[in-house]
């Protein structure tokens, strides 16, 4: 009996050996060995039955049995494949916090994979943290952290199979405002910013040159108010009583009207060309503007042939533009006109009023305009320095 087990271990080891060896080996080539050392067992166990004597048949069935149950249990073993793991998945985790470390609780984290189908979306708990798991591996993931009041982060990332991938930094920072602000203006301020605009021109930088306007396109019409407030500008503008006064002098020069020389002479001939302009515009460029709604002012054209500019100068005493955008007859200019001449016989010496030298007047201040107008067309425009917005 003791030979007999003696035999049976001494040829068993080799074949364990041979099983235990081909784990190492190809799943085909380890089916082949597992079979091959459970025939070699049952080999063993039948030359044992021969060998020892009084074991008979029992000893032979026993031998078959373990032989079979080796085939049946390992070779299945020994066929699988051990060398990598079969589809495995993988995880993603993180802790949300702000630009202070604070976590921030209940942020909205996605994960999307390169197919629609493949997004994972969690929120973050009340210390921040999340985890995403059923990941695949070697699929390039895109994840977006998100919360209100905050901007968002987002990152990429690949997995291997079986990793637990740590996102570390995962922090927002507070999202910038952006404040849009919708800027609009009414009809009197655009038209306010362009009067003063207007008060800002003058011929060679010096004489007032108000009553012009360059961008005739984009005017918008003045209010009365705007109507009283450019026609008192000129009137008290330093340079126009600077004009008053030389043109006193010229007519002292010239003995005209019949005012008696000397101090007073030239006092009340200063007063009456002050009352004559300021009339003339205060009528003419405010209060009759302002009643027939009309503009007062001048509208350079600048383009086209010199024929059509000059019947445009020409015109304008005659024919001005309507608060409405359209042209219609001068009133207010010929009313201003026609007042202003009228007022005049109040304090001209009485050798200086008559029907005829009121028609005179009137006839030579029309003549006036016409010829300013040329002017402010053809020369002026060119020496003016034009107003910039404010």
């Amino acid at each position: 009996m003791v030979a007999a087990t003696v035999i049976i271990d001494r040829r068993i080891l080799p074949l364990f050996g041979h099983v235990t060896a081909s784990w190492h080996t190809p799943a085909p080539q380890r089916v082949e060995s597992a079979l091959v050392a459970a025939l070699g067992l049952a080999r063993v166990w039948h030359g044992t039955c021969t060998l020892t004597p009084g074991m008979g048949e029992l000893v032979r069935k026993v031998g078959m049995l373990l032989a079979m149950i080796m085939a049946v249990a390992v070779v299945p073993m020994l066929a699988q494949d051990g060398s990598a793991p079969s589809n495995q998945t993988a995880s993603v985790m993180g802790t949300v916090t702000d630009a202070n470390d604070a976590v921030v609780p209940g942020a909205n984290v996605v994960v999307q994979g390169p197919a629609a189908a493949d997004r994972h979306a969690v929120t973050s708990n009340n210390t921040g943290f999340f985890e995403i798991r059923g990941l695949q591996s070697g699929v390039a993931y895109n994840v977006t952290v998100s919360e209100k009041g905050f901007a968002d982060w987002t990152t990429q990332f690949n997995l291997e199979p079986g990793q637990s991938l740590i996102l570390s930094a995962v922090q927002l920072s507070v999202a910038r405002a952006q404040t849009s602000v919708d800027v609009s203006y009414t009809a009197e301020e655009i038209a306010t910013q362009q009067v003063k605009m207007e008060e800002q021109q003058r011929v060679f930088g010096i004489i007032p040159n108000f009553y012009v306007v360059y961008d005739q396109d984009n005017a918008l019409p003045m209010t009365p108010k705007l109507k009283f407030r450019l026609a008192m500008k000129v009137a008290t503008d330093p340079v126009t009583v600077a004009g008053v006064g030389f043109l006193a002098g010229i007519y002292q020069a010239g003995d005209i009207p019949d005012y008696q020389q000397g101090a007073k002479g030239y006092g009340q001939r200063f007063g009456a060309i002050a009352a004559d302009g300021f009339s003339d515009i205060m009528i003419g460029g405010a209060i009759l503007p302002s009643l027939l709604h009309q503009d007062p002012r001048y509208f350079y054209q600048g383009t086209g042939t010199t024929k059509s500019r000059m019947l445009h100068a020409m015109s304008n005493p005659f024919v001005c533009r309507g608060d409405n955008g359209h042209r219609q007859p001068n009133y207010s200019s010929i009313g201003g006109d026609l007042f202003s001449a009228a007022l005049s016989n109040a304090y001209y010496p009485s050798s200086n009023r008559s029907a005829g030298m009121f028609i005179g007047n009137f006839a030579i201040t029309t003549g006036q305009r016409v010829i300013s107008s040329l002017v402010q067309e053809f020369i002026l425009g060119r020496f003016t320095k034009r107003g910039e917005a404010r």
